[in-house]
């Protein structure tokens, strides 16, 4: 980025529009550099794009675009600056020519290579797109690289926290006798999220991260009602949500925010007659854009070579049983 790829000048000149342009702390500016892989400079209103051409071409032409809806408000929120992003198309036309070689997820205390195609494209399809499912067996790595995802946006300040969701649902197990409330019955289900984080951020840095709110556990009842802006949002175990319950969870999300939905269609735990919302979901949101959803499959996973093995003499036995 040393070389300008575009350079122009806002006309009319206006310090009170060019300030609603740039934000507070120019953080308009800062959105479309992390959202477009471009460097903006400016002085006054000469501006100087830093990137691949294209890239600057369409961060230059959105904005001229935010300049020109200043003179009619003079307050432009990220919000909006997300929505003419979004409306440019210009991260579908990166994400088509984007390479699968080199994809590293860094962590304050981690960094983390997926492995094999469908994790390599699990990890570019969660950086590229605002709602994402990962389905499969268990141990392909799909809620652990969703964690790093997570765990990279919140460090480099992509997201002002993260929420891990999961349904109360038991796995032949009984929540009830367990003390607390609900979300501290479900806590201990959620401990390989924990671990994870533990991992990336380390112990004392996550649990002050939980008690600053910036990390925070939300049993799926809890989410009604709520509208969830610049968070990264992991619904795990996703395959234990009604029908009801997965749309109630997918209209939650708000701006600026990523969703990552994580389950085995093939382990679900919900009561007989019951459809598994998440099973729903792949095939109401099939052709639907901007949503992502990765398949993993038992070469895809990362744990004891027996594991792969098991899942593989399981999904033989379940369609003989057909």
């Amino acid at each position: 980025m040393n070389e300008p790829a575009i350079s122009f000048k806002l006309e009319p000149a206006d310090p009170i529009r060019l300030q609603a342009l740039c934000g507070q702390f120019d953080e308009n500016l800062r959105l479309i550099e992390r959202r477009l892989k471009v460097r903006v400079a400016y002085r006054g209103h000469a501006f100087t794009l830093f990137g691949e051409e294209k890239n600057a071409q369409a961060a230059a032409e959105i904005i001229r675009h935010i300049y020109r809806e200043t003179e009619a408000s003079t307050s432009i929120e990220p919000d909006t600056v997300h929505l003419f992003i979004r409306e440019s198309g210009a991260e579908e036309e990166d994400e088509a020519s984007s390479s699968s070689d080199g994809v590293v997820i860094r962590t304050p205390k981690l960094h983390i290579r997926p492995r094999g195609q469908n994790q390599i494209h699990y990890v570019k399809s969660v950086l590229q797109h605002d709602i994402n499912f990962g389905v499969g067996p268990a141990g392909t790595g799909k809620t652990y690289l969703a964690v790093a995802c997570a765990a990279q946006a919140l460090a480099d300040d992509q997201v002002k926290r993260i929420l891990l969701v999961r349904p109360a649902v038991e796995a032949g197990e009984k929540l009830g006798f367990l003390p607390g409330d609900l979300a501290q019955k479900v806590d201990p289900y959620l401990r390989p999220l924990y671990d994870a984080l533990y991992e990336m951020f380390g112990f004392e840095h996550v649990n002050r991260l939980l008690e600053k709110g910036l990390i925070e556990i939300a049993p799926l009842a809890f989410m009604r009602g709520r509208t969830l802006n610049n968070a990264f949002i992991i619904l795990d175990e996703s395959q234990n949500t009604t029908p009801e319950q997965m749309k109630m969870f997918l209209t939650r999300i708000g701006f600026g925010s990523t969703a990552v939905v994580t389950g085995d269609p093939t382990q679900v735990d919900l009561p007989k007659g019951v459809p598994s919302g998440l099973v729903q979901a792949l095939k109401v949101l099939e052709d639907v854009k901007g949503v992502s959803v990765t398949k993993f499959l038992s070469k895809d996973v990362v744990r004891h070579p027996l594991v792969q093995r098991i899942v593989d003499a399981y999904e033989a036995f379940n369609k003989n049983s057909i």
